[in-house]
C-alpha cells in the first residue's frame, strides 16, 4: 500500500496524517507547534512524529509516494521557504521544504494551507463534483484556495487567495498589515471576538457572540452579527465576480454557526452579485474540517494541481 504524508503546520499546532491516494485517512497525529524552539528542531519532530504513523502501519520508505506541506502564507513555494506568516515570526524566511530533505528522499510539494484544504474539498469533501470552486476558511484569520478549470491556481509565489487582506471596508479601522478596513481585520473569528469584548467590556470568544446575538438577547451584539455578515457576503461576491465560480465552500471555525450564516450570506449575493448565473452561485459548508489541511496537504503530491 503506498500512501503520502500530509502536514498541516499551523501558529499553535501542526496536524500529521498518512494519507491512501483515495484521500482515505490512515493514520493521524498532531503536536504543538513549539515556537520557543528553532524551526529546524519542530521538523525533527514533526518527522519523527510521521515516521511513528508509517512504523505503525508498516509502511516502507518505498510505500511512501512524497510528503506535503501546508502552512499559512506569506509563503514562497518557489524556494520552499516559509516567507513572512504572522503567527509564526520565529519561521520567517525558513526554508523548509529544504529541511524536511533531511529526513526524506521523496518528493516534497509546499503549499498554502487554505489551497491545500481546497484540494482536499474537490478531492474527498464539498467540491468534488465542481471544476470551478473558491474554498474560502473563516477563522482565527481568512483565507482562500481557488480551483479553476480543473486546477488549482496557486500564482507566481504560492500566495493566490491570500483574500483576508483585500480591503473591504475601508472605515473598518487599521489591519496589522498596515492597510484598514481589510476582510480578516473586520469579518475573522478574531475580529468578533475583538469587537464583542469592547462592546462587553470583557474577554469575549467568538462562541459566545454568536450566541448572544441568534438568541436574541443582545440587539447590539446581533448588529455586529449581521455586519459580519454583510462583510463576508461582501468579499464572496466580490470572489464570484472575479473568479466566476459555480460554487463556493465556506469553512473554518465560523462556518459552524451554520444557517444563519449561509441564509445571510446567499441572501447578499442574490441580490448583489453582477451577473445574473453569479446570484445563483450555491454556497455550501465544507465537508471536510479537522483533517482537511493534512488531506490536502497529502494531495499535493498524489494529484497533478
Amino acid at each position: 500500500m503506498q500512501a503520502a504524508i500530509g502536514i498541516d503546520i499551523g501558529g499553535t499546532k501542526t496536524a500529521i496524517g498518512l494519507v491512501a491516494s483515495d484521500g482515505a485517512v490512515l493514520a493521524t497525529t498532531s503536536l504543538p507547534t513549539d515556537l520557543t524552539i528553532s524551526p529546524y528542531d519542530m521538523v525533527d519532530r514533526i518527522a519523527e512524529a510521521a515516521n511513528r504513523l508509517m512504523a505503525e502501519k508498516e509502511l516502507l520508505p518505498a510505500d511512501l509516494q512524497g510528503i506535503g506541506i501546508g502552512a499559512p502564507g506569506p509563503l514562497n513555494t518557489k524556494l520552499g521557504q516559509i516567507a513572512e506568516p504572522p503567527n509564526l515570526r520565529a519561521w520567517w524566511g525558513f526554508p523548509v521544504v529544504d529541511a524536511f530533505k533531511r529526513h526524506y528522499d521523496a518528493r516534497i510539494v509546499l503549499e498554502n494551507d487554505a489551497t491545500a484544504a481546497a484540494l482536499a474539498e474537490k478531492q474527498a469533501g464539498a467540491a468534488k463534483d465542481a471544476d470551478h470552486f473558491v474554498y474560502v476558511t473563516i477563522s482565527t484569520g481568512i483565507g482562500a484556495g481557488i480551483y479553476s478549470h480543473g486546477r488549482l491556481l496557486t500564482g507566481s509565489t504560492g500566495n493566490a487567495g491570500d483574500i483576508g487582506h483585500m480591503v473591504v471596508d475601508p472605515a473598518g479601522g487599521d489591519c496589522p498589515c498596515g492597510q484598514r478596513g481589510c476582510f480578516e481585520h473586520i469579518a475573522s473569528g478574531t475580529a468578533i471576538a475583538r469587537e464583542a469584548s469592547v462592546m462587553l467590556g470583557r474577554p469575549v470568544t467568538t462562541k459566545e457572540a454568536f450566541e448572544l446575538a441568534l438568541s436574541g438577547r443582545d440587539a447590539a451584539m446581533d448588529q455586529l452579527v449581521q455586519r459580519v455578515f454583510r462583510y463576508i457576503g461582501i468579499g464572496c461576491v466580490t470572489l464570484i465576480n472575479t473568479f466566476d465560480p459555480e460554487l463556493i465552500v465556506i469553512g473554518g471555525g465560523v462556518s459552524q454557526v451554520g444557517a444563519p450564516l449561509f441564509d445571510a450570506v446567499s441572501g447578499y449575493i442574490r441580490e448583489h452579485a453582477l451577473n445574473p448565473s453569479g446570484r445563483r452561485t450555491p454556497l455550501v459548508p465544507a465537508a471536510l474540517h479537522q483533517d482537511a489541511g493534512l488531506i490536502g496537504a497529502a494531495a499535493l503530491v498524489q494529484t497533478h494541481y
